[in-house]
């Protein structure tokens, strides 16, 4: 059975900065911990499946490790066994049309390393080969976008060996940020990719990452933050205390009725003037007092 993709897990999207994944994790850890679920094997199944999660892509150096692997697996098609890109290819056509993938094309002769041939006139005529981009996330906190600046990252390439090869090398390289970037917004750093044996570098994708802060995530370039909110204010109406990013306090009013997932959109009140959406979550508790555990059994015995 194929494992579950770590993001799916932890119910976050890919482009999740880490502070995102690290929150994510730790509520998922809390639900489904065996403390609070003793006895529950499910529950201990999906701790162990979250806890595995979150080792794959819980700090920046495994993430960008996992990320890569998956880049190098979808380029094979799914084909990496035994820990090598080259392992379960069917054969040498195989091989070379893996290797052709993963280096843009442009390979002759089948290998990577081998020699030009057909003469002067014939290579004119050929384009020049390229080696293959790397996808790599770049984090940062909202002050650090607001300000801008020169940032470093780490990742690794495909660079040459001293046997005439390429393997892997770890390289850190540094970007200018405008004050204001975007979160999702993405750079091409030319030649900065993977290196070709026969040709030129690919490029660098660089995605910029933007933490949102605890209780908010992004939706696409909108601010969401995640409001909790007692089940008697979600059925009966009510207000809720809220702190917005800008650090203003202030009562939101609910709605008789109202739905987990319901939002509420605040124009100019999210990152940089943009539009903030709050979104309703159940308020949930870690113990219950003995006047909490008498209204609840009220309930239960009225159908709710």
């Amino acid at each position: 059975m194929a494992e579950k993709d770590p993001y799916s897990v932890l119910g976050v999207s890919k482009g999740a900065s880490d502070g995102e994944i690290k929150r994510a994790f730790r509520k998922k850890a809390r639900q489904f911990h065996p403390d609070r679920n003793p006895d529950d094997n499910l529950a201990e199944a999906k701790f162990k499946e979250v806890q595995s999660a979150y080792d794959k892509i819980g700090d920046s150096e495994s993430r960008r490790e996992f990320d890569q692997k998956q880049q190098m697996a979808n380029m094979f098609g799914g084909g990496m066994r035994g820990g090598s890109p080259f392992g379960g290819m069917g054969g040498s056509q195989g091989l070379e049309d893996a290797i052709g993938q993963m280096f843009g094309g442009g390979m002759r002769g089948g290998s990577p390393f081998g020699r030009m041939r057909g003469g002067a006139q014939r290579a004119r005529q050929q384009v020049r080969p390229k080696g293959s981009d790397i996808t790599v996330g770049l984090d940062i906190s909202i002050e650090e976008a607001t300000k801008g600046g020169t940032f470093s990252f780490s990742f690794k390439r495909l660079k040459p060996n001293s046997i005439g090869g390429l393997e892997p090398k770890s390289v850190t390289l540094k970007t200018n940020l405008e004050a204001g970037v975007k979160h999702g917004t993405s750079k091409r750093l030319k030649g900065q990719g993977n290196d070709h044996p026969e040709g030129d570098s690919g490029d660098v994708l660089l995605t910029v990452r933007i933490d949102a802060g605890e209780n908010r995530s992004w939706d696409g370039d909108v601010l969401i933050q995640h409001v909790e909110i007692p089940y008697s204010a979600m059925m009966l109406g009510g207000k809720v205390k809220v702190t917005l990013p800008s650090g203003k306090e202030g009562l939101l009013k609910i709605a008789p009725n109202s739905q987990i997932g319901d939002r509420r959109r605040m124009s100019k009140a999210g990152y940089l003037g943009g539009d903030l959406d709050l979104e309703f979550a159940l308020l949930e508790f870690d113990e219950l007092n003995e006047k909490q555990k008498e209204a609840l059994g009220k309930l239960r015995d009225c159908g709710l």
